[in-house]
């Protein structure tokens, strides 16, 4: 392939590969070509042009295939218009030669094609460069056009259009001619060439003004010809031609409009053109009259269908801005097509054009008119709806009968109301809350309208109004109860009208069943209301027998409606349901058989629709209530339903059984088969007869074969028409009955139930089709439950059955056949049972068998996926063996198409249900096959089904397959360069094999070995032909194929060409290229955003192709696609693009993004939106609008609308942009903390001006923000109210660098203010207000607002509520449920709560701090002018402090609710039968949600106000004196009339510590880490309060439990301040213990009890420790459980494994430092917690841990710090050995022993060691000093404890570090004066001498560093201390070592001045000293100064100079030894 990648052909190249491969490598060439020559060097090309185009017009004449000639006229076109243009009419003229030739063999048309093709190319790149030439060229082509067949036609029409393009208006001479030629062809067999014809029309009415003025009428009349006998391709085509003909008649293009003065048509008659189609078809005007005096013939389906897609193009043409202002014309035009007789002959009929007319609706309304001209078109729908109401009202009333017309214009009317109400139902449910103008205006009166419908004499407009009231209540659900209200109401004052009971029941059933679209829900009181209203009606049915009809149905349609609402609300009613439907049936056989022989048919009539109702209300319990289907229950309502099981009725009551047996068959099918088994006999004779057909006379089909076949297969069936933008209008001309003819009151029931996803609406199919659709359904679930005999009877029934049936019926009855076998295998499959024994499987074999041959496609398909799924169920080789054979040797035999398809279908069809392992050993043969038939050139249908059931079993071979790869991709490629292009559904499946292939080979293709590149250029040349190709679906398979290839091998494939493709086809008309587009663009932006949107706006540069792409990027066009699309998958999956888009590039292009989402958010429809502040744009913006406007002025018509987007973003992209923001916000958190700092963020934008960062835009945040938070949508409040708290979160604690003090967000409060009081007001949606609540409290808490007056403003909004909170349960009229209420109220109680933690936060901070005003006086002045905004320390606790009485009391009842609400299942009983303080018990369900999400906060509030009032000690008067009224929905218990104090205490400790607990025991994963931490700060503060610590200490088990609970939180949660405020919680409930503990002892020693005190504490006498009652067991667990997770050495088990290498110490990260120094001092503590016995059972694991933490973390720092866990290891150690229990006589041994060991442990571990270089030894002396002081008694006299303690002092004097000899001289010192001379005496003789020797050294290498200074300073303090602890005998001895010393440290006078600054110090030091020496011990100090002469000349000329220099001096000097006196380094703790 590389070597066709050059300028000129290879043709050395060409010549040495096989024949088969040259089309590929001269495609190949080509492309290569197509690339090149635009980029190419124009000399280049010169050079070479001569030689080129002989290689070009060479491959003319080498019959090329269609992709290849198409390429080929695209590059000579191109070489002519680069390069010279010399011989371009000889090459024309040759072409035309070739054209004109008489050869009229197969094989020479390729090239008379190519020729064909060359010619149209020509003229569309030069077009009048070519001059004068075209009238012959044009006459040419028109005569060829004569003799060709249908592929040479479509090419020629295909080639004229190109060259009226290029010609424009030159051409005029030649239009006629063209016309004349070309309209005949509007009716060709071939629809290939219908669509040709219809796209050169297309090209020829932009010029020839004719075609739409004089021939207007004749062209609409060919039009509707063409649409006759059409297929969606052409109808697409035709009906673009008559939408735009038409369109243009109204309103001309401008420049030919200049040209000639043609007379313009009115919209009136261009509409009246437009109807005739629609009404009258295409039989022309000349033969209507005679027919339409007859009411002849009806108008053919595509007719229709294709004139109502015409209607679309004709609005969407004229574009947005006209419909709105016609649209009142358009709309009265398109009812009344709906009301003509002629649309309305018979009722399927009527509702195919009721369809036809709301999809015309829907497509230019929805789609067209932003949201401010969809509620203008919403008032005219209303308008329209009550003048039709008005006219039926005045035929109603007219008593006379005087209008004997009225009652036809009543039936027509039911039709009209329906679209207009359909219509307006959509309108309103998709504008959302943003409808509320329509629906509040009284002068539209929308609701009063709708409602009079409901009176309408018609059961379909009732039913139409019933869900156009539904759609209001969705979109706007605070009118959900008031519409319910009101129809309740008329139900009962209107009881007498029958259209009355039906019309409002509908209503209220309607409603009913949207109440699960709104999440608030209703009150649960309109439950009773319904059922009352219900039975009230089906007790009066029977007293009025005009009404018993209506009053039976409304009954039973009202209950079943009911039943949606979910088992919460129908539990209460269920015994009353069961009672009702008892009565509904007959009890037993023998009242059944008594019933039969009475009875006249009305009150059989009425029976019936009773049962029928009672089955429909069953069915919805069974499937909205499963949680109630308790055995009992199930085995109820099976007595009535068993009866019905052989009924036999009347002709006259056909209907109502029919509708007996759907309601029948539904709820079983819902039901488990065991049930009823007793009756699966009889059931199964109704259910055959009914699909076979067995008692009906017509040939109704099912509609479920459709979806019972695999999805796949859809191209071989057509029903791929249910994937396009039409398929609401396409369904009706699908081939099963009744197709596509939905519609409510078909089944008056689905008026409640859910909509089925992706449908607008629903649209039950008429019944007859119903009851098949259900009894094949209930087939297939019963099937796999028969006996293998009843099996084989039912199975040799069916053969029967389409042996008798002939012609048409035999079709029918062999469609619902095999859809009953295909759901019985389906059935099998999924309940993984065997279909049967030998005869079953034959008998079975031989029904599908005999379908493969079935002339009807959709048969073959279903046998071919029948075949596949026995195989499945059967599962045994031979048998499959069996079936294969059987198709091998067929396909090997059979020449006709029919069975070829067929057995190649089930070939596929095996390997797709038996996988590649299963069917292998037939891949060889199955292959081979296939690839010979998809060779047969000669049907393409047989190419179709061969190509298909390959790319199955590539599909399901997977690897098996790899071996036969490349031949099937040879074939492929070859298929694609020759099929012709108008055989779409050869191509389609060619691109599913190359996509299976793609698979197959997967991830290698990214290898670089020859094999691999070829398969992989295949591939690539595969796509590029599929890329180009005319068909959308061959395009979408293409872009497939591309994406499969870019996720294995993402290198190869060239996004530069890729994207841009994809860009274009972003804006195709055809829904399943773009979603495949989306797809793709979902899949690259994945990786490689950044590069997709360069691309993207690399097309928007290139202008002209008038794309859809401009500066706004690829995102603008998704967000615009966000507007205009309404398939989920397509709108998912562009969220998905813009949020990888967003994830990848936000943070760099932060301010491009944030105008994208602004500019969405800013088209807020100002429907009186309540948006404070306008977006001001500056100046300069405006006026270059301007400018822009005058230019596009004139650019014509349709441009301007496409160029814009034409409507402003609909809610859901608001939403979704506000979504993006908050995005936006977390993607700068993540990336860099800059983007939150405003100082730092103007610093680097100074450095780097492109640099964008976050904080920059905070205007525009809140802004944003504000416009989301005040919108009319409530899903938009709630996304604004979330972006603005993310916003205060992130922001809050951001300084203003301009104001010191202050923050960024200060400015911002009114924004925020103001965003936040729409929430409040009183008709805002719960959960809105609940939101609003959590940003208060966020805004609050924040701590942005110091003032508070400020804070007031807020502040007030969450007193309003709490107002509403307090006035308790069922006050207020409720719009919602209870549980939303619920919602409301907790969430208010959770803002209090969490501004009440902040507020004891703040002030407990201020109360810690030390009193500020102290420091004023010295600090700067700005200091001063703050002072004034300072708040006082407890500024926001006043504003709290006022609430708290009767907060205090809410959140009390509130944490007893939540105590109670999380109960296990078991004690529900235990639940209070009336509901909580907030809750009631219906809504229980729904509130437990609400609660746990607002507990924590609660609970920590709770606790600090118990801390802060000592458990609500002062407020036991005051909740007695305040009057219980207040707050009726609290239980009044607790009022201290009634209780102690104590008991007050212990309830509330029992609540607190209950549901923390609970809480703790288990938190789920979801449970946001908050809630644990504010759990475990509650039980902190609440621990601290004395009370509480003598209850949890009174109560030993209750804190085991505690502890045990912890230790469960910290094995799952892993955060650091988690397991922080754990820890803090153990200290509070170890000093509780330790507290109670004391108490105790104190109580004994008063009782002079000495020997029990000794049991007292754990472990008692003999200090055994139970695990699960002991307090100091539990901590220890925990506690040692932190320390291994944190220091794993520690664990002994680690270090004797035999792969343990010994790890290095590392220094702690700084939290889980203080979290091992917090558990280390604890556990220190735990000792006193035992007794003397106890304490010995725990002391040696605690001091192995504390001695193991020392070990570990002694390291040393630079800073000679120490580390927290030392400081803490040394203090715990310090704890132990100090404790009481060396005084206890009776463990004396144990302890000594104890404290032995330790010391040694410590000992050895601060051996100096190689591999613990950085070992701290200054703490490793600290502990041993700290032994030696503390525990002298048990030490002294130890030799080897002694020994070791010497070498480690030994080693730390001998040190290089002089810190580390300084602290030890400062240990020594300790040591050296400790009280007990046994201990120190040893120590001084063994020390002493090597430190005198430091101390000389000292003279010969005085110290340089102050750190040295300072060691010699310490070890000379240490000697002057030995001094004076000598004897006075020994006192000359000891002085004559320290005077020496420091006499030689005395510089002499000369060198003072030049001696450096330490040693000058050291000078002056040794001066003082001796200066104060000598007073202090005169005599012998004398004997020493005198023994030595050479001192004392030293020491006299050191004093003389220093009383030399100044006194000044002096006196500086003076001061200075008494600033060094002191050591300069002290320990965190002292612990000495």
């Amino acid at each position: 392939m590389e070597l066709a990648h050059s300028l000129l052909l290879n043709e050395d190249a060409l010549a040495q590969i096989t024949e088969a491969k040259r089309p590929v490598f001269i495609f190949e060439w080509l492309r290569f070509l197509d690339k090149v020559l635009v980029a190419a060097n124009r000399v280049d090309v010169k050079e070479k042009q001569k030689k080129l185009v002989e290689q070009l017009t060479g491959l003319i004449s080498s019959a090329p295939g269609p992709p290849t000639r198409k390429l080929l006229a695209k590059n000579l076109a191109t070489l002519y218009s680069i390069g010279d243009t010399f011989t371009v009419f000889q090459t024309l003229d040759k072409c035309n030669e070739i054209i004109k030739s008489k050869d009229d063999t197969p094989a020479y048309l390729p090239t008379k094609l190519a020729a064909v093709a060359c010619v149209g190319a020509f003229y569309e790149k030069m077009g009048r460069m070519l001059g004068s030439s075209f009238p012959d060229t044009i006459n040419n082509l028109l005569k060829a056009l004569k003799s060709a067949e249908s592929q040479g036609r479509g090419e020629i029409l295909l080639s004229l259009q190109k060259v009226l393009s290029g010609l424009g208006g030159a051409a005029a001479s030649c239009h006629r001619d063209i016309y004349k030629n070309a309209r005949s062809l509007l009716t060709d067999r071939s629809m290939a060439v219908r669509c040709s014809v219809a796209k050169c029309l297309l090209e020829l009415q932009n010029e020839a003004v004719f075609m739409w003025t004089t021939e207007l009428e004749n062209m609409a009349t060919l039009c509707f010809k063409a649409l006759e006998g059409s297929n969606y391709g052409v109808r697409v085509a035709v009906a673009k031609l008559l939408g735009t003909v038409m369109a243009t008649a109204l309103m001309p293009k401008q420049a030919a409009v200049m040209r000639q003065n043609v007379k313009r048509a009115t919209l009136e008659e261009v509409l009246e053109l437009m109807a005739t189609g629609f009404l009258r078809g295409g039989s022309g005007f000349l033969k209507s009259g005679g027919e339409m005096l007859k009411g002849g013939g009806s108008v053919s389906r595509e007719v229709r269908v294709g004139v109502t897609q015409a209607y679309v193009v004709f609005v969407t043409t004229l574009g947005g801005q006209w419909l709105e202002r016609n649209f009142a014309t358009f709309l009265s035009h398109v009812l009344d097509l709906v009301s003509h007789p002629r649309a309305t002959q018979t009722h399927v009929e009527a509702v195919y054009s009721r369809r036809c007319v709301s999809f015309m609706l829907r497509a230019t309304l929805g789609g067209l008119l932003g949201e401010k001209a969809q509620i203008a078109a919403g008032k005219e729908i209303c308008q329209a709806i009550s003048k039709q109401m008005r006219a039926v009202e005045a035929v109603v009333n007219d008593i006379s009968g005087e209008n004997k017309a009225g009652a036809a214009d009543v039936s027509a009317s039911q039709h009209v109301m329906v679209c207009a109400l359909k219509e307006l139902g959509s309108l309103v449910q998709s504008l959302s809350a943003t409808a509320s103008p329509l629906i509040q205006e009284p002068s539209i009166g929308l609701l009063e309208t709708v409602t009079s419908v409901l009176l309408h004499p018609s059961m379909a407009a009732r039913l139409a109004a019933a869900w156009c009231l539904r759609c209001v209540a969705v979109a706007l659900p605070y009118q959900l109860t008031p519409l319910l209200d009101r129809c309740a109401e008329r139900i009962n004052n209107l009881k007498s009208s029958p259209e009355a009971v039906s019309g409002y029941s509908f209503a209220m059933a309607a409603l009913l069943g949207g109440v699960h679209q709104c999440p608030l829900g209703i009150p649960h009181s309109k439950g009773k209301l319904v059922v009352s209203i219900a039975e009230d009606l089906l007790r009066t049915a029977a007293q009025n027998s005009r009404l018993s009809l209506q009053r039976t149905q409304a009954g039973w349609l009202l209950l079943g409606a009911l039943m949606t609402l979910g088992p919460s609300l129908v539990r209460y009613h269920l015994p009353k349901m069961l009672l009702l439907w008892r009565n509904v049936f007959p009890r037993s056989q023998k009242e059944l058989e008594a019933e039969k022989a009475r009875g006249d048919s009305f009150t059989w009539q009425v029976t019936l629709e009773g049962r029928a109702g009672a089955l429909c209300a069953m069915r919805s319990f069974v499937a909205h209530c499963p949680e109630l289907l308790t055995e009992d229950v199930i085995r109820r309502l099976m007595t009535p339903i068993e009866c019905l099981f052989c009924h036999v009725h009347g002709a006259h009551l056909k209907a109502s059984a029919a509708m007996v047996r759907l309601r029948l068959y539904d709820i079983l099918a819902l039901l488990p088969p065991k049930t009823y088994e007793g009756s699966f006999n009889a059931l199964l004779r109704e259910l055959v007869a009914e699909f076979t057909l067995t008692d009906n006379s017509s040939n109704t089909t099912t509609s479920l074969l459709r979806s019972l076949c695999h999805y796949d297969d859809s191209v071989l069936m057509g029903s791929w028409l249910q994937e396009t933008d039409h398929k609401s209008i396409e369904d009706q001309l699908q081939p099963n009955s009744a197709s596509g003819s939905g519609a409510l009151e078909h089944d008056p029931s689905s008026i409640y139930l859910r909509v089925p996803v992706g449908e607008a609406i629903p649209g039950p199919l008429p019944l007859g089709v119903s009851v098949i659709d259900a009894s094949v359904a209930l087939f297939g679930v019963v099937f796999p439950h028969v006996s293998f005999k009843h099996r084989l009877q039912m199975l040799d029934h069916f053969a029967e059955c389409i042996k008798q049936a002939k012609g048409v019926r035999q079709q029918a009855v062999q469609l619902n056949i095999f859809t009953a076998v295909l759901s019985a295998l389906k059935g099998l499959a999924e309940n993984k049972s065997t279909l049967g024994p030998e005869e079953v499987r034959k008998s079975a074999l031989a029904l599908v068998m005999g379908a493969l041959d079935n002339p009807n496609p959709i048969l073959r398909c279903a046998a071919g996926e029948a075949l596949g799924r026995m195989a499945q169920v059967v599962g045994e080789a031979t048998f499959i063996a069996r079936m294969a054979q059987t198709s091998f040797d067929k396909l090997k035999s059979a020449r006709d198409v029919v069975s070829r398809t067929g057995h190649s279908l089930a070939l596929g069809c095996l390997h797709r249900y038996v996988g590649g392992i299963g069917s292998g050993q037939h891949l060889k043969t199955s292959v081979s096959i296939l690839l010979a038939l998809a060779q047969d050139g000669s049907s393409h249908e047989v190419q179709t089904w061969a190509l298909h059931s390959l790319a199955l079993i590539v599909d399901s071979s997977g690897p098996m397959y790899r071996g036969y790869v490349e031949p099937t991709l040879s074939l492929v490629l070859t298929l694609l360069l020759t099929v012709p292009p108008s055989h779409t559904e050869v191509h389609q499946c060619l691109g599913r094999c190359l996509g299976a292939l793609i698979t197959t080979v997967g991830p290698e293709l990214q290898g670089n070995g020859a094999t691999i590149s070829t398969i992989r250029s295949s591939c690539l040349v595969g796509c590029a032909i599929m890329q180009d190709h005319s068909d959308s679906l061959v395009q979408a398979a293409a872009i497939s194929c591309l994406q499969q290839l870019h996720m294995f091998a993402p290198r190869h494939v060239n996004l530069s060409s890729l994207v841009p493709c994809l860009c274009v086809h972003l804006c195709s008309s055809h829904l399943l290229l773009r979603r495949a587009a989306v797809a793709c663009l979902r899949q690259l932006a994945q990786r490689e955003a950044a590069e997709v949107c360069e691309y993207a706006m690399s097309l928007a540069k290139r202008a002209g192709d008038n794309l859809n792409i401009t500066e706004t990027g690829l995102e603008g066009v998704l967000f615009g696609m966000l507007d205009r699309e309404t398939d989920r998958k397509l709108c998912s999956d562009i969220h998905d693009t813009l949020g990888h888009m967003l994830s990848s590039l936000a943070v760099e292009k932060l301010s491009h993004w944030l105008k994208r989402c602004k500019d969405v958010l800013a088209a807020t429809t100002d429907v009186g939106g309540a948006v404070a502040f306008e977006v001001e744009k500056d100046e300069e913006d405006s006026e270059k609008k301007d400018e822009m406007d005058d230019d596009t002025m004139f650019t014509g018509l349709g441009e301007d609308d496409k160029s814009k987007p034409s409507v402003a973003p609909r809610w859901v992209t608001r939403v979704f942009a506000a979504d993006c923001l908050c995005r936006i916000i977390l993607l700068c958190e993540n990336a860099d903390k800059t983007h939150f700092d405003l100082a730092a963020a103007r610093s680097a934008q100074a450095k780097n001006p492109k640099g964008d960062l976050l904080v920059l835009h905070l205007s525009d945040l809140i802004r944003m923000a504000f416009m989301a938070a005040t919108d009319h949508s409530n899903q938009l409040r709630m996304a604004g109210l979330q972006a603005l708290e993310d916003i205060i979160k992130k922001f809050a604690s951001v300084p203003e660098p301009e104001f010191p003090g202050h923050v960024i967000l200060e400015q911002y409060q009114a924004n925020v203010g103001a965003a936040l009081r729409p929430a409040f007001s009183p008709d805002t949606p719960s959960d809105i207000t609940a939101k609003a609540c959590q940003v208060c409290s966020t805004w609050i808490g924040s701590g942005v607002v110091s003032d508070l007056n400020d804070l007031r403003r807020v502040h007030n909004l969450l007193v309003s509520s709490l107002d509403k909170v307090q006035a308790g349960k069922g006050s207020s009229s409720q719009l919602y449920s209870e549980s939303a209420t619920t919602m409301e109220k907790l969430a208010v109680l959770k803002a209090w709560a969490e501004v009440y933690v902040v507020a004891m936060k703040i002030k407990k901070e201020a109360e810690s701090k030390p009193a500020k005003p102290v420091r004023s006086g010295d600090d700067d002045e700005d200091e001063d002018d703050l002072g004034a905004d300072v708040l006082p320390p407890d500024s926001l606790i006043t504003l709290v402090q006022p609430e708290l009485p009767s907060l205090s009391r809410l959140w009390l009842a509130m944490l007893r609710d939540y105590a109670l609400l999380t109960l296990p299942a078991e004690f529900s009983s235990q639940l209070p039968p009336d509901g909580g303080a907030f809750y009631t018990p219906e809504t229980i369900d729904t509130a437990r949600l609400h609660y746990r999400s607002s507990w924590a906060p609660v609970l920590h509030a709770v606790a600090l106000w118990l801390h802060s009032t000592g458990f609500g000690a002062g407020e036991g008067q005051e909740e007695a004196s305040s009057p219980p009224s207040k707050t009726p929905g609290l239980p009044q218990g607790g009022s201290s009339t009634t209780k102690t104090f104590e008991e007050s205490v212990k309830d509330r400790m029992h609540l607190m510590l209950g549901v923390s607990i609970e809480f703790l025991c288990f938190p789920r994963p979801e449970e946001p880490i908050e809630h644990v931490m504010s759990c475990l700060q509650a039980l902190c503060t609440l621990l601290e309060s004395p009370s509480a610590k003598t209850h949890i200490a009174e109560d030993q088990l209750l804190a085991v439990e505690l502890l045990n609970v912890l230790h469960r939180l910290l094995l799952t949660r892993d955060p650091p301040a988690v397991q922080l405020q754990v820890t803090a919680v153990v200290q509070e409930t170890i000093r509780a213990a330790l507290d109670h503990l004391q108490r105790q002892r104190t109580n004994k020693e008063e009782e002079a009890e000495k020997d029990s005190q000794q049991s007292l504490g754990e472990g008692g006498d003999t200090g055994e420790l139970v695990p699960g009652k002991s307090l100091v067991f539990a901590a220890m667990e925990l506690l040692v459980f932190i320390l291994v997770r944190h220091l794993p050495q520690l664990n002994a088990r680690v270090k004797e494994s035999p792969s343990h290498v010994p790890l290095r110490p590392q220094r702690l990260p700084e939290e889980s430092a203080r979290l091992v120094a917090n558990t280390v001092s604890i556990l220190a503590e735990l000792p006193s917690l035992c007794s003397p016995a106890g304490s010995m059972t725990i002391l040696p694991t605690v001091l192995f841990l504390i001695t193991g933490v020392l070990r570990e973390t002694a390291i040393k720092t630079t800073d000679n710090s120490v580390p927290v866990t030392v400081s803490a290891a040394l203090q715990g150690i310090k704890t132990i050995i100090t404790s009481p229990l060396a005084r206890v006589e009776s463990m004396q041994t144990q302890w000594t022993g104890l404290v032995r060991s330790s010391l040694a442990s410590v000992l050895e571990y601060s051996q100096p060691d190689e591999s613990r270089p950085d070992m701290d030894e200054v703490s490793m002396l600290t502990a041993i000093t700290l032994f030696l002081l503390s525990a002298s008694n048990e030490l002294v006299g130890v030799t080897v404890l002694q020994k070791g303690c010497m070498d480690r002092f030994r080693n730390a004097l001998n040190s290089s570090d002089p810190w580390v000899q300084a602290r030890c001289y400062q240990l020594l010192l300790s040591v050296f004066q400790h009280s007990s001379r046994a201990l120190s005496t040893p120590y001084i003789h063994a020390l002493a001498p090597l430190m005198v020797e430091k101390l000389k050294a000292v003279e010969r290498s005085r110290p340089g560093t102050a750190a040295e200074l300072q060691a010699v300073q310490e070890g000379i303090r240490v000697l002057e201390n030995l001094v004076g602890m000598g004897e006075e005998q020994n006192r000359v001895q000891l002085l004559a070592l320290l005077v020496p010393t420091l006499v030689s440290y005395l510089l002499d006078e000369n060198a003072i001045s030049s001696a450096p600054q330490v040693s000058k110090a050291l000078h002056d030091f040794a001066l003082q000293n001796l200066m104060r020496i000598g007073p202090l011990y005169p005599a012998a100090f004398k004997i020493v100064i005198g023994a030595a002469p050479e001192l004392k000349t030293r020491l006299e000329s050191a004093i003389r100079a220093n009383q030399a220099s100044s006194e000044a001096k002096a006196a500086l000097r003076q001061a200075q030894p008494t600033v060094q006196a002191a050591p300069t380094i002290k320990l965190k703790k002292s612990f000495f």
